[in-house]
């Protein structure tokens, strides 16, 4: 089976080459045309270079190398171009989450794929949680009662690595963009409803990235969703860049509070780590397989099989870009608003 990344801007990529070069059957390159000379940020050949994975120079080479399947890691407005080429080709494909930027990008990705018959799976790794399958499997045999609320967040540090998270051209939005998309696709799957209200509110936290480089302005740094949904069951999201710098590096800090009429569940997926300190500052030990891993494996076993089933997929990305965009709205809006209309 031959896997390529198609680059290596999202820091995800990283940890998906891991999960990839742990099953030998896989063929791996990796690709980075658009990674820009940085020394604040090793990218294209030098990165793969440490990765241990052979390096293509351009997207053609990718293509002319003929693999049967691809992971979409580039920044977030890229993501269309790149799945419709390997639509286009054939190619199976696993893209980095959000799907797309807008709505009708997001579409167009689901549609070129069910035209294509390829698999098509949306990274977002959350779903492959064991604390988040048994609270699914709980609340579906009934043990909360009806559920009435949901309170989620997902709170992580300003992007620091990688300066293209805090370009709103690049990304398509800050900390909404970057944060709601791992918890709408639970609610998604948890609740098996779609809301009919989202209202949401953001703000911009002045500050700098470390080396100097100024954030405030770009894109939002903080903010609260809120969703209603057609059965009475409300859900709040906050999706903040709220950690201080130097907190412990654990990546995305995604908590859920289910509360039913019989009974309440929390889950904290990545709960499952070790911290400590050291003269550098935080340290984090992960243990136990992690959500990447799982998804990698997931999406591999799918290539094998040609299941186009395979979860989260296409779809479960456009319903996340749909929430995205209706909290745009909302904030612009300053009030509630409904998702769009989307044929796919």
């Amino acid at each position: 089976m031959k896997i390529a990344v198609l680059s290596l801007a999202h820091t995800h990529a990283l940890e998906y080459i891991a999960a990839l070069q742990r099953h030998p059957e896989a063929e791996l390159v990796a690709t980075d045309p658009d990674g820009a000379e940085s020394p604040a940020e090793l990218r294209g050949a030098p990165l793969a270079l440490t990765l241990g994975v052979d390096y293509l120079e351009s997207y053609e080479d990718v293509w002319a190398w003929h693999p049967d399947a691809v992971v979409v890691c580039a920044e977030n407005v890229r993501h269309h171009d790149l799945v419709l080429r390997a639509a286009r080709e054939g190619v199976h494909v696993l893209c980095e989450k959000p799907l797309a930027t807008t709505v009708q990008d997001a579409a167009a990705i689901v549609d070129a794929a069910d035209r294509a018959g390829i698999v098509l799976m949306t990274a977002l790794p959350v779903r492959f949680s064991s604390a988040y399958e048994e609270l699914r499997a709980g609340v579906r045999r009934g043990d909360l009662g009806e559920i009435v609320s949901v309170s989620a967040a997902n709170c992580g540090s300003i992007p620091t690595v990688r300066a293209w998270f805090t370009d709103k051209v690049l990304s398509g939005g800050g900390a909404v963009t970057d944060h709601v998309v791992h918890v709408a696709d639970l609610l998604a799957d948890l609740l098996q409803e779609t809301p009919d209200d989202v209202y949401a509110v953001a703000n911009g936290i002045p500050g700098n990235r470390d080396g100097g480089v100024e954030i405030a302005g770009l894109v939002e740094t903080a903010g609260l969703v809120s969703l209603h949904y057609p059965s009475g069951v409300i859900a709040a999201v906050d999706c903040s860049w709220s950690r201080p710098a130097g907190s412990a590096d654990v990546g995305d800090l995604v908590t859920l509070t289910v509360i039913g009429t019989s009974g309440v569940a929390e889950i904290a997926p990545f709960a499952s780590i070790i911290e400590g300190w050291n003269e550098h500052g935080a340290l984090t030990y992960g243990y136990g397989l992690s959500l990447d891993q799982r998804l990698i494996d997931s999406f591999v076993a799918a290539v094998a099989q040609h299941d186009r089933t395979a979860q989260p997929d296409g779809r479960a990305g456009l319903a996340g870009v749909m929430l995205i965009d209706a909290a745009y709205r909302s904030i612009d809006a300053g009030g509630p608003v409904r998702l769009r209309a989307v044929a796919a």
